[in-house]
């Protein structure tokens, strides 16, 4: 009786087998799951029918095969709602991908069933949020930059046709003529190098860099501006202080789009200051400013192209500056942030890797 019941055990986990890789080649998860659903209500009925006629063959094999048929519809019902239940979410989750791939960015699906298929529906629902907010950027870019590129090209065209019309000579318009070229030259040099940033396409030249070179040369290229809007410009350095890791020209650059925001910023005799200090295998530097602080949408959103925190967009620049100095930061390995000062005011850091080289200081 040993020796048939394992026979009759090892047939049933052999054509078990057999079936479950059958399965895996059908088309659908549902006939999948049909399959499965009968393969499991099925294998047990016959392993029973076929033990009972071998070892009994009486009268009580009507009731074991009564007893076995009623748990084998049993295991069936309950392995086709189960099948139910796991197959709902994932239609839904296909019909809302049917949706999203034909253009509607809203399509969404709840977030329910089993753990895993709502991890599934969950990161789906991330991903609609991302391109929504990706295609939105990518209207709001177009509709920005086409402003801003107006705004100069307007200028020049009524420039242009006041000196035909005879309303002006040439030589009235040249100083503003040169503006609005030179506007119209950073812009497009700010989408450029916006779109390298994008597509990974730039190049950094890194090496064992002293920040406060950077600090100074940065402060000398602002010291005017500052001096016309009457507010005090400083460098506060730590010592000893661990050379970076970066490429000299693209920090500057950073550091010069966070200044000049900071003073835009500022009220006249008010205070900028630019903050470096170590930590840990990072020099974190702060762009600090006595103003108004960030609001809420600016803390959110003011590292997003073409954003300015004056709706009206009648500030200076096209609002591309912080966009361009995230990404540098980034590109760099560093981190940018803004937060609000205790004592007023706000602060914009990001962080640069320190020199590999760990006796590599600056000399006090």
């Amino acid at each position: 009786m040993i020796a048939l019941a394992l026979i009759v055990a090892l047939a049933t986990l052999l054509v078990g087998l057999a079936i479950a890789m059958l399965c895996r080649r059908l088309p659908t998860v549902r006939m999948q799951l049909a399959v499965f659903a009968v393969t499991a209500a099925l294998l047990p009925l016959v392993a029973v029918i076929v033990a009972g006629a071998a070892m009994f063959g009486s009268s009580h094999d009507v009731t074991l095969v009564a007893v076995a048929s009623a748990s084998a519809l049993a295991a069936a019902v309950g392995s086709l709602a189960l099948g139910r239940s796991i197959l709902g979410p994932l239609l839904r989750l296909r019909s809302a991908s049917a949706d999203l791939a034909a253009g509607d960015l809203g399509a969404r699906v709840p977030e329910v069933g089993p753990e895993e298929v709502a991890a599934v529906a969950h990161s789906f629902n991330q991903m609609g949020d991302r391109l929504e907010e990706l295609f939105d950027a990518r209207r709001q870019l177009v509709a920005w930059a086409s402003h801003d590129l107006r705004t100069p090209l307007a200028s020049l065209q009524a420039m242009i046709e006041a000196v035909e019309d005879g309303l002006a000579e040439p030589q009235d318009y040249f100083s503003a003529m040169r503006d609005q070229v030179t506007a119209l030259g950073a812009l497009v040099d700010d989408l450029f190098e916006l779109a390298r940033l994008d597509s990974g396409a730039i190049t950094l030249e890194l090496e064992d860099t002293g920040v406060p070179g950077l600090v100074a040369s940065c402060l000398r290229g602002v010291e005017a501006e500052a001096s016309a809007r009457q507010i005090r410009i400083e460098a506060r350095i730590d010592d000893p202080l661990p050379l970076a890791r970066c490429a000299p020209d693209k920090v500057e650059r950073i550091l010069s789009n966070l200044v000049r925001n900071a003073l835009r910023h500022t009220p006249s005799d008010g205070s900028v200051a630019i903050v470096v200090r170590p930590r840990h295998r990072e020099v974190v530097v702060q762009v600090e400013d006595s103003g108004e602080g960030f609001g809420a949408e600016t803390l959110r959103m003011m590292f997003d192209r073409f954003w300015r925190g004056d709706r009206s967009r009648t500030g200076d620049g096209a609002g591309l500056g912080l966009a361009i100095a995230r990404g540098l930061v980034e590109a760099h390995g560093g981190r940018i942030w803004a937060e609000n000062r205790d004592e007023g005011g706000g602060r914009v850091c990001f962080t640069l890797p320190a020199s590999a080289d760990e006796t590599a200081l600056l000399p006090s």
